[in-house]
């Protein structure tokens, strides 16, 4: 999944997120184009995965 893909699924994948990791809130799933890095840094944060394993997540990397 590409980052254009990405956008297409969002709503999807925050709902996985969300299900997966109770104390993410809407904020924290914020997704604006151009702003991966900063997404990624949040979920890293919350989650204690690794930015390679959020990507392949999301992005399926």
């Amino acid at each position: 999944m590409n980052k254009l893909t990405l956008k297409g699924n969002w709503n999807e994948l925050k709902g996985q997120l969300k299900q997966k990791y109770g104390d993410l809130t809407d904020n924290d799933l914020i997704y604006a184009e151009g702003k991966e890095d900063e997404l990624l840094g949040t979920l890293q944060k919350k989650t204690g995965q690794s930015k390679d394993e959020l990507k392949k997540m999301l992005f399926n990397d």
